[in-house]
């Protein structure tokens, strides 16, 4: 296949022209016209939203809640915008040049950069798929339809195959319905703007709803004081943790407080190096070509980018968080210390919330008395030692113990009714799993074609738009034992280490003469956009590395095996860099 990018990638030339006039047209009566076109054109922007809206997004913007409660609501706008800017280049690099991205960094930049990138977005579709398939098949089954499709209603396996089988049935249909011509394409942008559209009224419904709650209600002042940056979080605790830490022995203090930071630190420096995945570095441009779009189009690509993917994230990560911080931050999860609800019996613990309970109370022990004595404890004796802790340390315990969606809806029944709680919140949990999925079936057929040399169509690119099918099984094996380490860490470990690296490529691209040619953005455009690329390239960088450290030194059981990976990775591709042929 040609590296050429031909005009008709998205449909007919005709549709293409008519699209570019719409634009012309536009522009020439103002700027409301303008808006209104280009809202009405976009597209690539609402499928990058679909795929950020997901599983990692709902987990990370709940913890944030828990940690930080309102004073961490700065992150993920942060973080999204450095994604934003980096997806704003690769953009500008597809819409300005007659070569599609793989080819071109290949030939231009360096062979070893664009085959890891292709082969981290294939790996990364397939395994990040998995837990999206479990996520909206716990909804159905525990939110939206327990009585239909749950455990008693279908003892066994008998309901996950139904909702599984239901999930990749809607998300095939749609992701081939892309491949099926420029109508085609028109219903997809029609059902991604919906899906995501509903994302965000369920979760904005549910935060009016607690607004004008009785008795409940929410602090407005702090929430918006919340979007101040505040870097110090890296370093020490939430100020809001200060009378319960002071409540603790003196001589146990520090090591909750050093819990806390680590906590903040590590959700705070993973939720900035995966707002953006690496698979949606991929996407952004072949979805542009997909439509044939060119450079007459790069100031509706940044638009798309801003209006379709910054405000949905930002209202549903937002309003999920602030969720999260009013109902668990600093409140110890419920029925861990005994509490009653208003009948007076003693509150049912989840199991998810036990077992985080269980290991912050152990940690604490393990610090009073060492590790190799904390070894050496029979079960039932760790077990007294947790129960006979003073009651300010299993308060901190309990505090500090994750949550999940289900854990949050259930908290807001009370407050907000089973109806809001349970349905509109579940509808959207569901909504961030399929969209997810769906975009990942799409970045997947893309990168199968790229890899195979073909264009992006016919059978090729419906099977390459199958393989995250395989995530359906998820709900049967994504339950936190062996198969998920072994998917998971070789996924994350790879994919962040590419991110940075990925990030770099673009950065040479949009300086790359031999590329871009009289394309290239001079002048002071030029260093505001090198700029913006340094400052994000700062950002990302450490933040990928310190998450590599981390993640390699909990699953792999050193720090040194992540940092191996990625200095025999960088070494590799500076000597490909060497001995590859200078293009012409």
């Amino acid at each position: 296949m040609s590296d050429q990018s031909s005009p008709n990638a998205g449909g007919a030339a005709g549709d293409v022209e008519r699209d570019r006039q719409i634009l012309v047209s536009a522009r020439q009566k103002g700027k409301l016209s303008t808006f209104g076109a280009f809202f009405r054109l976009s597209g690539p922007g609402w499928m990058q939203s679909a795929i950020t809206l997901g599983g990692a997004s709902l987990a990370g913007s709940l913890y944030l809640g828990v940690l930080g409660g309102y004073s961490m609501l700065w992150l993920q706008p942060l973080a999204i915008i450095a994604g934003i800017v980096m997806l704003g280049a690769i953009s500008y690099v597809a819409l300005s040049t007659d070569e599609r991205p793989f080819g071109a960094i290949n030939r231009h930049i360096n062979p070893m950069l664009g085959w890891s990138w292709a082969i981290a977005t294939l790996i990364a579709n397939v395994v990040f798929a998995m837990p999206q398939f479990a996520l909206a098949t716990a909804a159905l089954q525990q939110n939206l339809m327990p009585n239909i499709v749950g455990p008693d209603a279908m003892p066994g396996a008998g309901g996950k195959l139904v909702v599984c089988g239901g999930i990749l049935a809607i998300c095939i249909f749609v992701t081939w319905f892309y491949n099926s011509g420029s109508k085609g394409v028109k219903f997809f942008d029609i059902v991604l703007k919906l899906m995501v559209g509903v994302i965000v009224a369920c979760f904005f419904g549910v935060v009016v709803k607690m607004s004008f709650a009785e008795g409940g209600g929410l602090e407005w002042g702090s929430i918006l004081k919340g979007y101040i940056p505040n870097p110090g979080l890296l370093t020490t605790p939430a100020e809001t943790f200060a009378p319960f830490i002071d409540g603790v022995d003196v001589c146990f203090r520090q090591f909750w407080s050093d819990m806390i930071v680590s906590e903040q630190r590590s959700v705070m420096i993973t939720a900035v190096s995966a707002a953006v995945g690496i698979n949606m570095t991929f996407l952004m441009p072949y979805a542009l070509l997909k439509r044939g779009w060119n450079k007459d189009f790069r100031g509706l690509a940044i638009f798309d980018l801003s209006f379709g993917m910054f405000i949905p994230f930002i209202l549903a990560t937002s309003c999920v968080m602030i969720a999260s911080a009013s109902q668990f931050h600093t409140q110890p999860a419920a029925g861990l210390l005994g509490a009653k609800d208003a009948s007076g019996a003693v509150i049912e613990v989840p199991a998810n919330l036990k077992r985080g309970y269980t290991k912050n109370a152990e940690a604490r022990i393990k610090f009073e008395i060492g590790a190799d004595a904390f070894d050496a404890l029979s079960k039932e004796e760790k077990a007294r030692r947790v129960e006979s802790l003073p009651q300010a340390d299993k308060r901190m315990a309990a505090m500090l113990v994750r949550r999940d969606a289900f854990n949050l809806a259930n908290s807001l029944s009370p407050l907000t009714g089973p109806v809001v709680a349970h349905y509109a919140f579940g509808v959207g949990v569901v909504g961030m799993g399929i969209s997810s999925i769906i975009i990942m079936m799409l970045i997947n057929g893309f990168v199968f074609c790229e890899v195979l040399g073909v264009e992006s169509k016919g059978w090729q690119y419906r099977v390459g738009s199958l393989m995250p099918a395989v995530g359906a099984l998820a709900p049967f094996l994504w339950t936190g034992g062996k198969a998920q380490f072994w998917l998971a860490v070789p996924a994350f470990v790879f994919g962040m280490m590419i991110l940075p690296i990925a990030y770099f490529t673009f950065f040479m691209m949009m300086n790359s003469k031999s590329l871009l040619g009289d394309n290239m953005i001079r002048g002071g455009k030029r260093v505001v956009w090198n700029v913006l690329m340094v400052i994000v390239l700062g950002l990302v960088t450490p933040c990928a590395v310190w998450a590599i450290w981390n993640f390699s030194s909990h699953k792999l059981g050193s720090g040194w095996v992540g940092a191996g990976l990625m200095i025999a990775f960088v070494a590799i591709t500076l000597i490909v860099g060497v001995l590859r042929p200078k293009p012409k």
